[in-house]
């Protein structure tokens, strides 16, 4: 599930509570061939990971029709064969191999494929003859391609569009079974779907939605096609390269409210300049009139800053609830003391931006062979002498605690030598990170006069 998908669901969620509504979960699986193991579980996980709870749907007691659309195919056939009856839709014979080689034609001529109702005109007794021998077909909605599709989207508003580049869209498949436009029609009319929310690739098949609508004399729900969300570049983002991942984003650590409220800023803003909000929050201002219609900007940077503000609000204990996982995934923390890991933790508390990141940080207090890059290890030779005589004044200190440590480092310190980082390079090897004193004092006298000395 990447950003976009997330988006959606989100904003469905948004509106309907915002107006007393239901939030449905159904499962389109019309096509059971491109069924992934697992999928549906992990729409659970997502929607229980980020706290979207669904009102109708699957696994509801309550509920007395099916939310799987491949045990409802029944109902969509019933509805296709009443167009056929009606002349609103038609059996169409031509088989892949024919379609194909129409496709092939129409790009020799640098043109867009469309079907060329060919079974439209077709006489009874033609179709009856086919129907007759068992010949394969399909179902086709007619639309007249001498008028105009118009519909009104809440985001997009009116749009028209003219037929003659409108294919007549297929209902239900050779196999019996309805196409994933079909069934969603079906679907929205028959559980009284008020309100469709969706990305705006999808505007291109509405006048399909919409002749479906009309053939069938029902009323179309309203519909919130999202803008793209893309990246700075200006590239949409893709699903297959992963750059949006939400669990990925999940898993290096970033908090599950972070990544909504930074998500319901894709494309929509209040009417002030407020950005963070609990989800009850965004309940209570989330108008879709006003999601706008321009791409919105993916920025990983602005969903990092988002959720280092979330990370600070924390207790101690959610914090290490989400910091320990990693510690004990990369280091061996076997006989280490618990307070003394949570102290480590602790210490970095305002200095990581997302979980995964504290592996980096905690890295001096678990690997000991310091490795200088070239511009560490100059300044440090440049103040050899410097370095030599803390070394002898941190020796000296009999309690070793955080004040003695910067009493002797404010003594020996000089204008023209940074004395804190000089420390923190040798006994970290990183550049920065929280009060270079506390490390030492947490790592222990003989670790760190280890590491000056080597």
């Amino acid at each position: 599930m990447h950003i976009g998908n997330l988006r959606t669901c989100l904003f469905a969620y948004l509106i309907a509570k915002h107006n007393n509504g239901k939030f449905v979960l159904r499962i389109d699986n019309t096509d059971i061939s491109r069924e992934v193991a697992g999928s549906e579980e992990f729409v659970y996980q997502i929607l229980n990971t980020f706290n979207i709870p669904y009102d109708e749907g699957p696994k509801k007691i309550e509920n007395k029709e099916s939310y799987y659309q491949n045990e409802r195919h029944e109902i969509y056939l019933k509805y296709a064969e009443q167009l056929v009856k009606e002349k609103k839709a038609y059996y169409c014979f031509c088989n892949e191999a024919k379609l194909d080689k129409m496709r092939i034609e129409a790009e020799d001529k640098n043109e867009v494929f469309i079907y060329d109702e060919a079974c439209y005109h077709l006489t009874e007794e033609e179709i009856n003859e086919k129907l007759k021998y068992g010949q394969e077909y399909v179902i086709r909605l007619h639309i007249n391609d001498e008028e105009t599709t118009s519909f009104y989207d809440e985001v997009y508003k009116n749009i028209r569009v003219f037929n003659d580049v409108v294919e007549d869209p297929i209902l239900i498949k050779s196999d019996k079974t309805a196409t994933y436009n079909f069934a969603n029609v079906i679907d929205d009319y028959l559980f009284g779907i008020t309100h469709v929310v969706r990305g705006n690739e999808y505007l291109s098949s509405m006048p399909k939605y919409i002749r479906i609508y009309e053939a069938l004399n029902w009323e179309p729900p309203k519909f919130i096609h999202l803008p793209l969300i893309v990246k700075k570049n200006n590239k949409k983002i893709s699903k297959r390269l992963n750059d949006d991942n939400v669990l990925d984003l999940i898993n290096v650590g970033f908090l599950p409210e972070a990544i909504l409220n930074y998500v319901a800023l894709l494309g929509w803003s209040p009417n002030d300049t407020k950005e963070f909000f609990t989800l009850d929050e965004l309940i209570k201002i989330f108008d879709y009139h006003d999601i706008n219609k321009n791409p919105a900007i993916y920025d990983l940077n602005k969903l990092i800053w988002f959720n280092k503000h979330y990370l600070k609000k924390l207790s101690d204990d959610d914090y290490l609830a989400l910091v320990k996982p990693f510690l004990n995934k990369y280091y061996d923390v076997t006989n280490k003391d618990f307070n003394y890991l949570n102290n480590i933790l602790l210490l970095y508390r305002n200095h990581i931006k997302y979980g995964l990141e504290i592996i980096s940080y905690v890295k001096p207090f678990f690997v000991k062979d310091i490795i200088l890059n070239e511009e560490q290890q100059k300044y440090v030779d440049t103040n050899k002498s410097i370095l030599n005589e803390l070394i002898t004044n941190l020796k000296n200190i009999d309690i070793w605690n955080v004040d003695n440590i910067v009493n002797i480092i404010e003594k020996l310190k000089q204008d023209n030598v940074n004395l804190y980082y000089l420390l923190r390079i040798k006994i970290t090897g990183l550049d920065s990170g929280p009060a270079i004193a506390k490390i030492m004092a947490i790592l222990g006298k003989d670790e760190t006069i280890k590491r000056l000395e080597r």
